[in-house]
């Protein structure tokens, strides 16, 4: 009898050992699950027949990253300053450079520290500062009016783009597959934990949004169940005009190649009236 009246307790203390241990995983190993880049790097443009200049970048606190430079055909078009997502590295994303340089747009891809070629270990203020690095090598080693640029950000790079766009003047700024915030998607995933003690990272979009006044493009899939759509619906809703947003087809890695047309018709659509309609009336 003795043993069945400590039951409940023992029980109650095993099941909260449990959730300590679940909470200590989760945020001892949310680097890993925040940041998943790969080293490997064994395609470049040219393995896809586009042109481009391989370039080293140094950021403030002294990191080497590679990037690569892709040329359009008109020097003084639009050029995407190109924030990739968590996982892989720039060698990943050779679709997008392609249909890049097929809409008539120059490209910039560069790898965060810890990605690719890149030095360093990834972290939200390192992502942060790598971005802006990208910047200063377009606007002054390149000399790339800040009115060409159109920043775009893919996943978790969009954390990374909506941070940019509100240090740095740029034409406009291209949100594809993002979440409103880490936290709001970690919650979503881990409802019965407390995900706001336990987040060391934000990529807070949401927030920054209503101090971004340029043109604004929401791109995302009903399929993508990454991240789901009403997080696309949400940005949307907390952008400033002017601003679009472009339902696409198929799952959060795919999807754009999936949608064909209604992508690339969409994105030229978007710069070619909203961002060039703004740049005339500012």
């Amino acid at each position: 009898m003795e043993n069945l009246k400590w039951a409940p307790g023992i029980a109650l203390l095993a099941l909260s050992l449990a959730y300590s241990g679940i909470m200590g995983l989760i945020y001892f190993n949310q680097d890993n699950m925040v940041f998943v880049p790969s080293r490997q790097v064994n395609l470049t443009p040219k393995s896809v027949g586009l042109k481009f200049e391989s370039v080293l970048l140094t950021t403030p606190d002294r990191l080497r990253l590679a990037a690569w430079w892709i040329p359009s055909n008109d020097p003084q078009g639009y050029v995407i300053l190109f924030c990739h997502g968590n996982g892989g590295n720039i060698s990943h994303r050779l679709d997008y450079a392609l249909l890049f340089h097929q809409m008539g747009l120059s490209s910039f891809h560069f790898d965060y520290r810890g990605y690719g070629n890149s030095e360093g270990t990834p972290t939200e203020a390192g992502l942060y500062l790598d971005a802006l690095t990208a910047w200063e090598y377009l606007t002054q080693v390149r000399q790339i009016p800040p009115h060409q640029i159109i920043l775009y950000g893919e996943s978790l790079g969009g954390g990374v783009a909506s941070y940019l766009a509100t240090e740095k003047p740029v034409a406009g700024l291209i949100l594809a597959s993002t979440f409103t915030s880490l936290t709001d998607r970690a919650k979503e995933i881990y409802p019965f934990l407390p995900v706001h003690l336990l987040s060391k990272y934000k990529f807070n979009t949401i927030d920054r949004l209503p101090q971004i006044n340029i043109p604004v493009l929401v791109i995302h899939s009903r399929a993508d169940l990454i991240i789901p759509y009403h997080h696309g619906e949400k940005l949307f809703a907390h952008a400033n005009e002017p601003k679009m947003f472009l339902e696409i087809q198929g799952d959060h890695n795919e999807g754009f190649l999936e949608s064909g047309k209604i992508y690339t018709e969409g994105i030229l659509h978007f710069i070619n009236k909203t961002v060039a309609g703004n740049a005339s009336h500012s």
